[in-house]
């Protein structure tokens, strides 16, 4: 055997000891289980916490007065300094964005960010975000480790307000502050935690183990156990608040997804399907708004969020309309002459029986509920 050969088998060999060497650090290791058995009980404790139907005093992790000023990652295991959490949310997102189509329309990503970071900065959260809206109709958001965040079109298009997309994206900006996604990694929960080793390995084994994994990986990082989604719920309300914005906002948007998906399954990408906003989680959140610091009034919605969701849809209309193969441009109206004897009153005009359709407007009083016989207390 040459000396060439026997090097390259060596490497080869090395590369692969590297690889098993890592995997059990992270997933098989007597510790890393030991911890897993220990922080179950954790896991469930941000649940009972921010479900407590006792009217008191907030702890420190439900006490929106103290972000920025707690530490809600003690008590947990995690083998990530914020530097390796960055690291390895790049590598994921750098997949999503391989395959994504994104919308770069300045006037809806500036919106879209500008939303997201307000809520950053008030927040938990240790790591820079980067914001994209991604071009699909699934009504869908999600943040990587290390502040990469994805929102979808679908999303936008499915809210009413402003206040339920910053409810949203509070959520899913709470599961990074609270570093669920490497907690789960050091705990050896992912069924995909093969993409670790490809942080620290390089060449021909490394590209094909990361081309085998595709788009799973990052949704594999996105599967949370319920006491997690719990405590998500919780921060996510909190940091709503701190924005300014009514946190009643992400229960009522639960709400309207889960009659939506009721009525026509499959409204619900398959992030929130895996862990469904269900009834107790409602209730749990619900009860903890109800004992945040009074507000005299909360921001519901903007006339920039109409103009930009007005903006994206005729922005999609167009791509339909282009797609469908017109290419004769603009036709003239098609007219229809009117007969004698023709009754073309339309409800609204002047001797029409049928009354014109009126909006509905809607008031958030102090005690949480609507009012739909109020105007609303941010119109701009």
């Amino acid at each position: 055997m040459s000396a060439a050969k026997t090097g390259a088998t060596m490497k080869i060999s090395l590369m692969k000891r590297v690889a098993i060497l890592l995997m059990v650090t992270f997933v098989g290791s007597p510790i890393t289980l030991l911890a897993q058995d220990k922080t179950d009980g954790k896991d469930n404790k941000p649940a009972e916490t921010a479900g407590s139907a006792t009217k008191g005093k907030l702890d420190d992790r439900e006490n929106p007065l103290l972000i920025g000023k707690r530490n809600i990652n003690k008590h947990t295991i995690n083998f990530y300094s914020l530097e390796k959490e960055v690291a390895l949310g790049q590598q994921l997102a750098a997949q999503v964005e391989q395959q994504a189509k994104f919308i770069d329309d300045p006037v809806i990503t500036e919106y879209v960010n500008r939303v997201g970071q307000n809520i950053v900065l008030h927040s938990d959260a240790k790591v820079p975000f980067t914001i994209k809206v991604v071009d699909s109709d699934d009504v869908n958001a999600f943040a990587l480790p290390g502040g990469f965040f994805f929102v979808n079109k679908g999303l936008l298009l499915a809210a009413d307000n402003e206040a339920e997309i910053a409810g949203v994206m509070a959520h899913e900006i709470a599961h990074v502050a609270a570093r669920h996604g490497v907690e789960q990694a050091s705990k050896g929960t992912l069924a995909n935690l093969a993409i670790i080793p490809l942080i620290f390995m390089t060449g021909g084994l490394a590209t094909i183990a990361y081309n085998a994994l595709q788009f799973a990986v990052p949704l594999a990082f996105l599967k949370f156990s319920r006491g997690m989604e719990s405590e998500a719920d919780m921060l996510g309300a909190e940091y709503s608040w701190a924005a300014g914005y009514d946190p009643h906002s992400l229960v009522t948007f639960f709400e309207k997804l889960e009659k939506k998906d009721k009525d026509k399954p499959g409204t619900l990408a398959k992030v929130f399907r895996s862990h469904p906003p269900t009834p107790d989680r409602i209730s749990k959140v619900s009860e903890l708004i109800a004992r945040f610091p009074e507000r005299d009034e909360y921001t519901v919605n903007t006339s920039e969020f109409n103009r930009v969701k007005a903006r994206l849809l005729q922005l999609t209309n167009s791509r339909v309309i282009a797609a469908s193969g017109d290419r004769n441009g603009p036709q003239r109206p098609t007219l229809k002459r009117r007969r004698d004897g023709d009754d073309q009153t339309q409800p609204g005009q002047p001797g029409s029986d049928q009354p014109k359709d009126k909006p509905t407007l809607k008031r958030r009083d102090s005690d949480g509920k609507s009012d739909e016989t109020k105007p609303p207390l941010n119109q701009p």
